[in-house]
């Protein structure tokens, strides 16, 4: 038997990795708040000031004191003055009188209560307020939104846009984020060749390595490509060994199953440790992890598909654990817009087009051409179905897991 596990579930590998990634999580940094966004806060972030931080109308209008209204029908109030929308005027507002007013404008002393500009009637030095105003009608209150000292985000989030409009209103110019890992990518392979360039009989264009960049850099990260790993051990050490001891992630596809010129277990088992290797998924099975020196190892299948999927799954999970990331990635249930045979016992990840059903909900339509080389489909595609392991017979409408990409 191996000394590391082999041919084990997708969850169990997922644990794993968030495993090892926790106990190599990395520092933080402060980050001015206009270049947070996407990054995954190091710290709870509690409200310096209130939401809004004055009472101020909520609408056009004039402010007033509630308690001048008549008990019934309109109200003619003696306009005194205007407060605009910037630094309070200081203007005091006494009993049957009123102040016109703006939208975010602070509401001046002696009044509680705003007509909206459309409601009123204007008259020769007085405005008339109709029947019917509520107490407090389109005031914002200090505090309504955000109390001072509370807890508006937690360790783990991911700085959305919202969150970081949010610290924005909030006056905090800086934000405590957790440290972007540091990634090498590698693809291998004596067969590839870089797009542009003439095929010879037997090569094929390198297409994994812009793909993992791609998916790296939606992540938002700042990948690093590396020269293609030729199919020489020594060299391939030389190459890895470098990468090992200069970033925080090496993450390679292909020469990873168990022929002749897949080098990458041995290499890594000799140098490194191996964590795991093979997991019962399609595409994907000789997906390998470990690490070696600084890095932790994510060796992916070659198959394009397999690369896709692996990298999907197992690679957002080591990313997500180097970050602290808690912040839960989109959960999505679609129903299948067509039957589909799994006719084999490891979790599977189709390729399938999601779309609105037109009720509400959501289709996906699987793409027939599922082999883990099948480029094509995966680009015409916009998600990964998930079939659970297991033998199974799906049917049109049967609820199923997928993940968007």
């Amino acid at each position: 038997m191996s000394a590391y596990p082999t041919r084990i579930a997708v969850d169990e590998a997922i644990a794993l990795i968030r495993d090892a990634a926790r106990s190599r999580r990395l520092g933080s940094e402060s980050l001015a708040f206009n270049r947070a966004s996407g990054r995954v806060l190091a710290d709870a972030v509690r409200a310096p000031i209130d939401l809004p931080s004055f009472d101020n109308s909520r609408m056009d209008g004039v402010a007033f004191a509630h308690a001048s209204l008549a008990s019934e029908g309109p109200t003619r109030l003696r306009l005194v003055g205007q407060q605009y929308a910037g630094v309070a005027q200081g203007l005091r507002v006494g009993p049957g009188e009123c102040v016109r007013i703006t939208t975010g404008a602070p509401l001046p002393e002696g009044t509680d209560t705003v007509a909206i500009r459309e409601d009123i009637i204007e008259t020769d030095g007085g405005i008339e307020v109709p029947a019917g105003v509520r107490p407090g009608a389109d005031v914002r209150r200090i505090g309504e939104d955000v109390t001072a000292g509370t807890e508006v985000m937690r360790k783990g989030q991911v700085l959305t846009p919202a969150r970081i409009g949010l610290a924005a209103a909030l006056g905090l110019a800086t934000l405590p984020v957790a440290r972007r890992p540091t990634v090498a990518v590698f693809t291998t392979g004596d067969e590839l060749v870089e797009p542009g360039l003439p095929l010879r009989p037997g090569q094929v264009y390198n297409s994994n390595r812009d793909l993992l960049m791609g998916l790296l850099r939606a992540e938002g990260l700042e990948p690093t490509a590396w020269p293609t790993l030729p199919d020489d051990p020594e060299r391939m050490q030389l190459m890895l060994a470098d990468a090992a001891s200069a970033f925080d992630v090496v993450i390679t596809s292909g020469g990873v199953s168990a022929g002749q010129k897949d080098h990458l277990p041995g290499l890594l088992g000799a140098h490194g440790r191996i964590a795991f290797w093979k997991v019962r998924m399609k595409p994907g099975m000789p997906v390998l992890f470990g690490d070696w020196d600084h890095a932790l190892f994510l060796c992916l299948p070659g198959n394009p598909v397999s690369t896709l999927a692996t990298m999907l799954t197992l690679g957002r999970a080591l990313l997500d654990g180097l970050q602290g990331r808690d912040d839960p990635r989109p959960a999505w249930q679609a129903h299948l817009g067509a039957a589909w045979r799994k006719g084999h016992a490891r979790l599977e990840f189709l390729r399938g087009e999601l779309m609105p059903d037109g009720r509400g909900g959501l289709r996906v339509l699987p793409n027939a051409a599922d082999a883990s080389h099948q480029l094509r489909a995966a680009a015409d595609s916009n998600a990964l179905i998930v079939l659970p392991e297991g033998v199974h017979d799906y049917a049109e409408g049967d609820v199923v897991d997928v993940i968007p990409y």
